[in-house]
């Protein structure tokens, strides 16, 4: 992440530690009623969870803080995937915490927060119903619909017997399976299982979580809803801005007329105007504009919002300062400049999310036998085989003075050929042409025959690339918490902290102990 001038007019302030002096100032005039509604919404939440200790837990002296106004937030948000999904659910977070203590240390006279946005209201539970582990796929399996964070989580008892079979006995298993029981089996829904889990794992930190499902904090978006139901200006804002962005960048996400789902219990459903009248797809919910703006102040629960209009409803409710986000989502955020610009909202700072690739202590001894560093890992497997193959031939298998040769012969033929008949030139190009192949072909035939002479170091090298990025992706979009708590319990969390930088935006190779 860098400061590129073609997309720097599509974001507020680059992150950097001196940069968020403006950014508090911009959001200094935070409404205080807005603090107090979140306080109690967040308590609220807190009471839900089966822990006697929170009442004078560091999230709770956090939660109490937002009261004050000089306290703001940093947030990090993501989907509530099964056993909190692949690796960089873990990143997000540990970048927001340094974050907040980085500004901590910085703005000595300011309070700031970190906090986990849960994607409660999400539909898609194709998406965060499984983990990878041991080798396979372990899925919830259920028929499901509406907010996943609805979702009755005690069909999960089949779920964590079978990992707990696989997983074996040991310390970090008892303890692993034990935080999974009383995430999952002792809280009613998904989203009150993610927040005791997420608590768990990192409430010692300071970090709040919050499920913004809720009426009190919907209420606070009611004028906002009310223009993009009625108005559509964030159709015209978030198009505008897409139109130029597309031009130095490119459009992740794509604005409609409504930016709304309805949501109950089973349902997510988008909105749609249909002349003067409003309808819930897929149902037969229908109203006029009075009945729709009257069901909107009576349950603005029922009003969910999608991709476009969840940033905004996020910096209403939190004095945030910084959203934390992968690639793809900062991509989305850049097109929102203009609607929050037009809705008078201070638009975040925008961080992108630390990567990590991990590599056991193990591993770590494989690659200094095999003179590998870590850097290598990054490219194709044939790539790292074929040059460790050109290094033990006997000759360069690029065969580079060969063609070139073969080149300057060819060269010299072209020169006959304009001497004495110039029809002849196509006939030496073909036959250059067929040359060259057949010395890449030859090329292929060295590195296959050298390959075959290291074949137990090429099979050694197909090992280690494949555990560490497993099905040929990155270790942090496949991997799950579960697989590296066996292995290192919550120690492995807490190695995290020292290095990862969130203004640094670096790709981290990390030797996990």
């Amino acid at each position: 992440m860098e400061e590129n001038e073609k997309v720097k007019p599509f974001y507020n302030r680059f992150p950097k530690l001196e940069n968020f002096k403006s950014q508090i100032k911009q959001k200094s005039d935070f409404p205080i009623v807005n603090r107090e509604i979140l306080v109690t919404v967040l308590k609220q939440q807190y009471e839900k969870l089966n822990n006697p200790t929170v009442s004078t837990h560091p999230s709770l002296e956090n939660i109490n803080a937002l009261k004050e106004p000089n306290t703001f937030t940093v947030t990090t948000g993501h989907q509530l995937s099964l056993f909190t999904g692949p690796l960089y659910f873990i990143y997000k977070i540990v970048s927001a915490v340094n974050l907040a203590e980085k500004l901590n240390q910085e703005y000595t006279d300011k309070h700031f927060v970190p906090v986990y946005w849960m994607a409660s209201e999400d539909h898609d539970f194709a998406e965060i119903n499984h983990i990878h582990f041991a080798g396979g796929r372990m899925s919830w399996n259920k028929e499901a619909s509406g907010p996943v964070g609805r979702l009755e989580t005690q069909s999960l008892a089949p779920v964590i017997k079978a990992l707990k079979e696989v997983s074996g006995i040991g310390t970090h298993a008892e303890e692993i399976i034990e935080l999974l029981e009383k995430a999952y089996l002792k809280h009613s829904n998904l989203a009150d299982a993610t927040r005791y889990l997420v608590h768990a794992l990192f409430g010692d930190k300071g970090l709040v979580v919050i499920d913004a499902d809720d009426a009190s904090l919907k209420s606070l978006a009611i004028p906002y809803f009310k223009q993009d139901l009625f108005d559509h200006k964030p159709k015209t804002w978030v198009n505008t801005q897409s139109e130029a962005l597309g031009e130095a960048y490119f459009n992740q996400v794509h604005a409609r007329e409504i930016n709304l789902f309805y949501i109950k219990d089973g349902l997510r459903e988008r909105i749609e105007r249909e002349n003067d009248n409003w309808l819930v797809l897929n149902t037969n919910v229908k109203w006029s504009r009075e009945e729709l703006e009257e069901e909107l102040l009576t349950h603005p629960e029922r009003f969910s919002p999608n991709v476009i209009l969840r940033p905004l409803y996020q910096e209403l409710i939190l004095p945030n300062l910084a959203y934390i986000g992968g690639g793809g989502e900062l991509a989305y955020w850049f097109q929102l400049q203009k609607m929050f610009d037009g809705f008078e909202i201070p638009f975040p700072m925008l961080n992108l999310r630390n990567s990590v690739l991990g590599i056991s202590e193990k591993q770590w001894g494989k690659m200094q036998k095999m003179e590998l560093k870590a850097t290598a890992l990054f490219k194709p497997l044939h790539e790292i085989q074929n040059r460790f193959a050109a290094q033990s031939a006997p000759v360069d298998p690029s065969l580079d003075p060969y063609e070139q040769k073969l080149e300057q012969m060819f060269d010299d033929l072209e020169k006959v050929a304009h001497l004495t008949d110039r029809s002849m030139l196509g006939a030496v190009n073909a036959q250059r042409q067929k040359q060259l192949n057949g010395l890449e072909n030859l090329k292929k035939k060295l590195l296959r025959a050298e390959k075959r002479k290291n074949k137990d170091l090429m099979q050694r090298l197909e090992e280690l690339h494949g555990e560490l990025f497993p099905n040929g992706s990155l270790q942090e979009r496949h991997d799950n918490l579960v697989s590296c708590y066996l292995r290192y319990g919550k120690n492995w969390i807490e190695g995290l902290y020292p290095g990862l930088d969130p203004l640094r935006f670096e790709f981290v190779v990390s030797k996990w102990k």
